[in-house]
């Protein structure tokens, strides 16, 4: 079993920044990808940022390249998503995930999840 804390999240202006951040705990070694993925009010959950931790390679959604930027300190076991240029189309739910795949493009691809932790962006 693999244990996923996240903090960070919090309210912020328009244009500001946040970093969120994801501890790992448990068997951490299965893990092949992580994730963020959030969930706005009334809206289905997105993915918003993936990285693999052999490889380090990055993918990101559309709506935040350029903005946000997923990385790993492995001697931590912490992921981590630094946001820069908030827009209140951010606000969310943000969810941290861990997967045991090799490529984990969609949600039912993570085994674990975190509880979430909630960024609210002020216009």
């Amino acid at each position: 079993q693999v244990q996923l804390v996240e903090s960070g999240g919090g309210s912020v202006q328009a244009g500001g920044s946040l970093r969120l951040s994801c501890a790992a705990s448990g068997y951490t070694g299965s893990i092949l990808c992580m994730g963020w993925f959030r969930q706005a009010p009334g809206k289905e959950r997105e993915r918003v940022a993936t990285i693999y931790t052999s490889s380090s390679n990055r993918v990101y959604a559309d709506s935040v390249k350029g903005r946000f930027t997923i990385s790993q300190d492995n001697a931590k076991n912490t992921l981590y998503l630094q946001m820069n240029s908030l827009k209140a189309e951010d606000n969310a739910m943000y969810y941290c995930a861990a997967g045991r795949s090799w490529n984990c493009p969609e949600r039912n691809q993570y085994n674990y999840w975190g509880q979430g932790t909630q960024v609210t962006v002020s216009s």
